[in-house]
């Protein structure tokens, strides 16, 4: 995973100002952080990103059933780095089949 290509992204994408040489785990503590103040004082706020950067709530509801005790902010920055990286390679493959890049089995 390209931590510098998802910082770019999210930067880009939510207008964050966030630095490229930040390692994955403190983009993870930062992004954890900032989540975890949405769910104290602005859940409209979080909710609204959650379904910005189309995060699954079922599946968001499954892991915060399934971890009890762990860090919901940290189990939410995961999920959103994990679809944030989803479409990245989403992107770039459908640029290289644009190009002409992909195999004919890629295609389809």
């Amino acid at each position: 995973m390209d931590t510098r290509a998802l910082i770019q992204d999210l930067n880009r994408c939510q207008g964050w100002e966030l630095t490229e040489t930040l390692t994955i785990q403190q983009l993870e503590g930062w992004l954890a952080e900032r989540l975890n103040e949405w769910v104290r004082w602005d859940f409209n706020a979080l909710v609204s990103f959650l379904y910005r950067m189309d995060i699954s709530e079922s599946r968001l509801r499954v892991l915060l059933k399934e971890k009890p005790g762990e860090d919901a902010g940290m189990i939410i920055a995961k999920m959103v780095l994990e679809r944030q990286w989803q479409k990245i390679e989403t992107r770039n493959r459908f640029r290289r089949e644009e190009k002409g890049d992909a195999s004919d089995e890629e295609k389809w």
